[in-house]
């Protein structure tokens, strides 16, 4: 279960700002909406996609003993 802050929150922020946890539920959230989003939904998951492509993606490229090669938000 995610913990943290809310789209509320969030939104009052640039997306530089956002943690990659928060990148990633919220990329994972309105991927799933995403035909059913407004215009204004697409431009904030729009957003949010240009930056994690901006920090080279939020996947590592390898795993280690610390972790996976996953990002996990909860």
């Amino acid at each position: 279960m995610y913990v943290g802050r809310d789209m509320t929150e969030l939104s009052m922020m640039g997306k530089t700002d956002w943690t990659d946890k928060e990148l990633a539920f919220f990329h994972h959230n309105l991927q799933q909406i995403a035909p059913y989003l407004n215009s204004e939904g697409v431009t904030i998951h729009r957003e949010i996609v240009k930056e994690m492509m901006n920090r080279g993606g939020v996947n590592q490229q390898e795993a280690d003993w610390t972790s996976g090669s996953r990002t996990h938000y909860d």
